[in-house]
């Protein structure tokens, strides 16, 4: 495949819940575009993370994990994971690197059915291979694995050591069509500031919390006053569903909130550039995955 002058266009990270897909958009467009942590379903929307290169522009489309839907928040985040693999123009689809049959999960089963078999085309990546200490054991895994769909490539990285990542961006140029970028050159995202602001403060909960609280905990930002050019003020709401969660979430005496706080303020200001003032409440709204009023103000809703 000859590459053009200037190619650009989407392309999709698809895969079960906690398999890597924020920390390869992160990797590629060397920008935290998309928070990470290890809790399934970190992911909750469709976030497009821009990579620009000599050849072209990829916009990087990072999507909620495939996994059985509980409430109307996680409908709406797989429904936008499938609605992603009609609109761009290639997948990856990511699973785990495995020393040891079987090679794919029920997740992984699952989504192979439901891959586009003609267009747009689809890259199998294995990720997580730091993990395997016999890298021999890993041909086997491919071979059992790519006999099951039509691949046009299979590549083998880590995306959090970087193992076989350089070149990556370059190797997937080829595959979009002719064009113009899509995006200014210094962008990085097509993300609001707002929406980064919540989804840091977000991270740092799922970092300190467990079990229920980060599945059944959302950010929202009530206010954003940049009265000056060197501060930024924000107040944004925790929400959860159940009392116990707000005292856990709070802390003794505050402690746990104010950690959260101060650990998000510091990637806000690398974030905004500047000086960040971080107030944050924590209120309990039972039922709110199932609320459209506060899935449309989080910017979770299926596809068009």
């Amino acid at each position: 495949m000859s590459a053009a002058s200037s190619r650009s266009g989407f392309v999709a990270i698809i895969g079960r819940t906690n398999v890597g897909k924020s920390t390869l958009t992160n990797l590629l467009v060397g920008e935290k575009v998309a928070i990470v942590a290890e809790v399934p379903q970190t992911t909750r929307n469709r976030i497009n993370g821009i990579v620009n290169l000599p050849g072209g522009q990829i916009v990087v489309v990072d999507t909620p994990g495939i996994h059985k839907p509980l409430h109307d928040m996680n409908r709406m985040m797989v429904a936008q994971t499938t609605g992603a693999m009609r609109d761009v123009d290639l997948i990856l689809f990511m699973i785990e690197a495995a020393e040891t049959p079987p090679w794919l999960g029920p997740g992984d089963r699952f989504i192979l059915t439901q891959l586009p078999r003609e267009a747009p085309p689809v890259v199998l990546v294995v990720n997580k291979v730091d993990r395997v200490r016999n890298k021999a054991a890993l041909l086997p895994m491919i071979a059992g694995v790519k006999d099951q769909f039509p691949f046009k490539e299979i590549f083998l990285i880590s995306a959090l050591t970087g193992d076989n990542t350089v070149g990556l961006a370059e190797k997937l140029l080829p595959y979009l069509p002719e064009g113009d970028p899509l995006f200014p050159s210094e962008q990085f995202t097509d993300q609001h500031e707002r929406f980064l602001a919540a989804e840091l403060i977000r991270e740092k909960i799922l970092h300190h919390t467990r079990q229920e609280i980060p599945h059944e905990t959302c950010v929202m930002i009530e206010s954003w006053d940049e009265d000056r050019d060197d501060l930024t003020k924000i107040e944004a709401t925790v929400l959860v569903e159940k009392d116990s969660q707000r005292g856990i979430l709070i802390g003794h005496e505050g402690s746990l909130m104010k950690t959260i706080g101060t650990e998000a303020r510091v990637d806000l200001e690398h974030l905004l550039g500047r000086k960040v003032f971080l107030k944050l409440w924590v209120r309990v709204r039972e039922g709110w995955r199932d609320d459209d009023t506060v899935l449309r103000d989080l910017g979770i809703r299926p596809p068009d």
